[in-house]
């Protein structure tokens, strides 16, 4: 819910939080997030990383990880916890109630010393990196870092009074930058959506609150997408048929607009009255001027399916490591598949750029972090003596300054015999030719030929957020037009049902038929028990795919694939 008067609230616990934090030795401090879904360990090592002196928790179950590693964080000095009664008291332990009251006796002169010592060169948040590709490093934003980043936002995008959704976890920059700094700076409401928004209940929100703007990675999009997909499936043949010509012409439509041309599709207008506003109504979104997409890939079938109902996503780019964005696309500048241009007073780099203008992109602007916490070789690694943040990611600019992206560098499968093969696009299109598969994740490093581990569309459990065996509506309605009887992923798997493993294996032929060499053709695959899931470890906190993880996880299954 929005705050009634936020300057209030957050002034009151400025001077009691930062007065009391004084005494315990923080008076230069930061802030620094940690995941709700990290494990005791994982908290450890954040908290040990950054020498956390104060650690803040909601509930019973978060502070039992803390309890359980806190002998190993010796400079802890206090725990709060500031939702639900404390079940035993302990030293340094508080309650919010209790903590709020230990400052109110420092004078307010020694709270304006405090900020007045601050300066804009200094360490203002701390961002740990996701560690999908290795352990995670503290990321030091600056408070000129993230002022002069929000700050461009708002005049590149435009931004006003903007009313938008928190849901994504905030020690993630993208969440901070979105839900905090962003609407302090432009006037905006955040609505802080109910824990269990990524479970299932985010387009109920969407639909009490119709923001203006919003951010939904990939994911989330295409949950969204596979909602309206089965409740489409539902409606009589007329409403199909209805739909199909709306949404032809929405795509004509907005392909127009993406090229320039102001030629408006004859019947725009009564596909608008009859289908796309009444979609926008249903999701939430009928007062959303600027829809977002970004953290990771997203399909191009995903993106032309919301162009199709009118809906334009816009793709931002960049990392923690460039205080969230580096380039973005806009509603006046897009093109579907681009992540846009740069921020104003920003640069772009392609380093060593291949025979196709292929290389590694490289960031340059005021935005650049301070470096890693501790990890200076690191730091040396990704920023060059001229000031280039080296990405990892590989990409390209078109004739007009739109980048696209290619792969990243540390996800390129190489296989046995030296190929360099970016695993998204094939995954992508494995997707997109076979509507059941959820996730796929491209197999073959160090591999004689490649495979791909799959999943299936499956319903996922409101209260733990955990993958279902029962298939989804979507899921089952592909079932049913392949003459298959399948409702759960196990009577797909235990029968090999010839009909969805047929489908399969003709949506990965397509797939190999577009592939430029032999070496990027599909040649096994598997399908997994249990589709991939943030509180299985799968995927991020932002639903993007942790490789190394799930190559561990099931090691046993890989090893069948290329036994056999």
């Amino acid at each position: 819910m929005a705050a009634q008067d936020p300057r209030f609230v957050r002034e009151q616990r400025l001077h009691t939080v930062s007065s009391w934090s004084t005494d315990l030795g923080s008076e230069r401090g930061f802030a620094v997030g940690i995941y709700t879904t990290n494990s005791p360990e994982a908290c450890r090592y954040v908290a040990e990383n950054c020498e956390a002196n104060i650690l803040v928790v909601e509930n019973h179950r978060q502070l039992a990880k803390i309890l359980q590693v806190q002998d190993q964080l010796p400079h802890l000095k206090a725990i709060i916890q500031y939702h639900e009664e404390l079940k035993e008291k302990r030293p340094n332990l508080y309650t919010w109630k209790e903590f709020m009251q230990l400052g109110l006796d420092i004078p307010d002169s020694h709270l304006d010393e405090i900020i007045a010592s601050q300066k804009a060169n200094q360490c203002c948040t701390l961002i740990y990196t996701s560690g999908t590709t290795a352990s995670p490093k503290g990321v030091m934003i600056s408070h000129d870092n993230l002022t002069w980043t929000t700050k461009t936002i708002g005049k590149t995008m435009e931004l006003g009074q903007e009313i938008t959704v928190s849901y994504l976890p905030l020690s993630h920059v993208a969440a901070q930058l979105k839900d905090i700094w962003g609407p302090m700076a432009c006037g905006g409401t955040t609505y802080f959506a109910p824990p269990d928004a990524l479970k299932g209940s985010l387009v109920t929100t969407l639909q009490e609150v119709r923001p203006t703007l919003f951010l939904g990675v990939p994911r989330v999009w295409e949950k969204i997408q596979e909602k309206i997909r089965a409740v489409s499936a539902k409606s009589s043949f007329i409403q199909r048929k209805v739909a199909a010509w709306a949404r032809s012409i929405g795509l004509q439509a907005n392909y127009n607009r993406m090229n320039g041309s102001n030629y408006v599709p004859w019947g725009y207008t009564l596909a608008n009255i009859l289908v796309f506003k009444r979609v926008a109504l249903a999701l939430g979104l009928d007062r959303c001027r600027i829809c977002l997409t970004s953290a990771a890939p997203i399909t191009k079938d995903t993106l032309e399916y919301f162009m199709s109902l009118n809906i334009l996503l816009f793709e931002i780019y960049g990392m923690s490591e460039c205080t969230g964005p580096h380039t973005m696309s806009l509603s006046s500048a897009f093109r579907i598949m681009s992540c846009g241009k740069e921020l104003l007073g920003c640069k772009t780099l392609i380093d060593k750029p291949d025979e196709d203008g292929n290389g590694e992109i490289c960031f340059w602007g005021r935005h650049i972090f301070m470096g890693y916490l501790n990890m200076k070789d690191k730091t040396e690694e990704v920023i060059n003596k001229e000031g280039w943040l080296h990405s990892g990611d590989l990409g390209k600019h078109d004739e007009h300054g739109f980048l696209y992206i290619t792969g990243r560098i540390k996800e390129l499968v190489i296989t046995a015999g030296g190929e360099n093969i970016p695993p998204v696009p094939i995954e992508d299109g494995v997707k997109e030719e076979v509507p059941i598969i959820s996730n796929a994740m491209l197999i073959g490093d160090q591999r004689k030929f490649l495979s791909v581990l799959l999943t299936l569309k499956c319903k996922i459990d409101p209260e733990t957020g955990e993958p279902l065996d029962e298939l989804t509506p979507e899921a089952v309605q592909f079932c049913r037009q392949l003459g298959s009887r399948a409702t759960h992923v196990s009577d797909v798997i235990s029968s090999k049902d010839e009909a969805v493993y047929k489908a399969i294996q003709k949506g990965i032929d397509q797939v190999n038929r577009r592939a430029v060499s032999n070496a990027q053709k599909v040649q096994k695959w598997t399908i997994l028990s249990k589709d991939f899931s943030i509180i299985g470890g799968e995927l991020g906190p932002t639903m993007k795919l942790k490789r190394p993880v799930v190559v561990k996880m099931y090691k046993d299954e890989i090893e069948a694939i290329y036994q056999d």
